[in-house]
């Protein structure tokens, strides 16, 4: 089996194209399931946020596993395949590795070296493991992966070199002001209750806005993240902050006397559409900030048009991302980056043998026991302590005779292209595939664990 992962991302697609393809929750979930049900596919888990996503899966076949997980992200996103195909890249094995290690540091997104994408990260794989489409491989990528983006932020300054989307785009709201001067005391709306919606109104009430109002299709959501801000040790406590729960058909009065509004949801369509921001702008002087982080829009692209709105998006900052300076840091990450490959693709090496190992020694085991009984056939006068000690030399004669080549086998496995020393194994002890393949399916469900500690 080998990794394979087909994407899109703002890297590869535009910001168009990205928000036409994007995921629902409930989506997301059937194209798992659909996808370890298509032949080449053993394992699923898809990375989904509002700016890439991607497809992994263990499978037995590249190409049939290109194909087919190009048309489950056609089918399940809504967009025709010949549409989708140009924007589409493909990873294998250590590339596949290798690209996921450098999403969870932080070097592929929007703003480099941004921390948000290690929690959907592990979202990723708790949906994954909730469905039970992850298995050894996948979950043993994702965690690894998660442990590599904390390793980078922590051994390296790339937090110096970006920062969350939030801050990113109130920076870009502000206009070259500082975020805390601008925003002091201002009125926002927050709408959604998710995540990046709770990020969004952490970051904005640390930045002293005066007013908050949470607005949420769930209202319980809202009131919720209103109680976390605002409760004693919250954020607003100390700064007096006034904020508020409100319904999703508050929206348009708590629009109108909004300074700032921050939209993620998960809505498939148009949360503000141009007419209404039109209509909360008439009669006031003051502007009104808006940043749209949802994906598919949550904000009318029009409201850019409209006098006294300033829009920002997805699609704006993906333009004033491409600007922003790199750290020297970011050498530094391609390194961690470049090292943890080498040790994953390693671990995944040896543990490729482990069960051919296994399988020897059972064997081997086998053999002694068979031996053994024949012994007291022949010699039934031994007493227990004689065919104690007749058993324990047989046992270490043989442990002693394979442990040089089984320990060497397990270090040559690990080096690149060491693949096939399991293939050599079996076929120099005659080993049977089926048992080989036994222990395989054992070691997956931890059944084998005490017999790979022995190996």
């Amino acid at each position: 089996m080998s990794l394979l992962v087909v994407g899109l991302s703002h890297r590869s697609a535009p910001v168009s194209v990205l928000e036409r393809a994007a995921l629902a929750p409930e989506a997301r979930g059937k194209l798992l399931q659909d996808a370890v049900s298509a032949e080449p596919v053993t394992e699923s888990a898809v990375l989904s946020t509002c700016n890439r996503i991607e497809l992994y899966a263990d499978v037995d076949k590249f190409h049939a596993g290109v194909a087919e997980l190009s048309t489950l992200l056609a089918r399940h996103s809504g967009v025709d395949l010949d549409e989708l195909t140009p924007y589409l890249y493909v990873h294998y094995e250590d590339r596949a590795v290798h690209h996921l290690f450098s999403v969870a540091c932080g070097l592929d997104s929007m703003v480099v070296g941004e921390g948000q994408i290690l929690g959907q990260i592990k979202d990723a794989l708790a949906v994954a493991q909730e469905l039970h489409t992850a298995g050894r491989l996948l979950n043993d990528l994702f965690q690894q992966a998660l442990r590599v983006g904390k390793r980078a932020h922590s051994e390296t300054g790339i937090d110096k070199a970006g920062q969350s989307l939030v801050t990113f785009g109130l920076e870009q709201l502000a206009a070259g002001q500082d975020v805390a001067a601008w925003a002091r005391g201002k009125r926002a709306l927050v709408i959604g209750a998710g995540s990046m919606s709770s990020l969004a109104a952490t970051t904005l009430v640390r930045n002293g806005i005066g007013e908050l109002a949470v607005a949420n299709r769930t209202v319980a959501r809202a009131e919720r993240l209103v109680q976390i801000l605002t409760e004693p040790g919250g954020p607003g406590a100390a700064t007096g902050l006034r904020a508020r729960a409100a319904a999703m058909s508050c929206v348009e009065h708590e629009l109108a006397v909004a300074d700032i509004v921050v939209s993620c949801t998960g809505a498939t369509g148009l949360v503000l559409d141009g007419a209404l921001v039109a209509e909360a702008l008439a009669g006031r002087e003051a502007p009104l900030a808006l940043l749209d982080l949802a994906m598919p829009r949550d904000i009318d692209a029009a409201v850019h048009r409209i006098e006294g709105a300033h829009l920002v998006d997805i699609e704006s900052l993906a333009d004033a991302s491409a600007d922003a300076p790199m750290a020297a840091d970011v050498d530094k990450v391609r390194g961690v980056v470049s090292e943890e490959v080498a040790a994953f693709g390693a671990a995944q090496r040896a543990a490729h043998i482990t069960p051919t190992v296994v399988a020897l020694r059972t064997m081997a085991a086998d053999v002694v026991a068979g031996e053994i009984a024949r012994l007291d056939g022949r010699l039934p006068d031994l007493d227990d302590k004689q065919r104690a000690e007749i058993t324990q030399t047989v046992r270490r004669v043989v442990d002693k005779l394979l442990h040089a080549p089984t320990v060497r086998v397990k270090q040559l496995a690990s080096e690149p292209g060491g693949a096939g020393y399991a293939d050599a194994l079996r076929e120099l002890f005659d080993l049977d595939p089926q048992t080989v393949a036994a222990v395989s399916r054992a070691d997956t469900r931890g059944e084998s664990h005490d017999a790979r500690e022995r190996a």
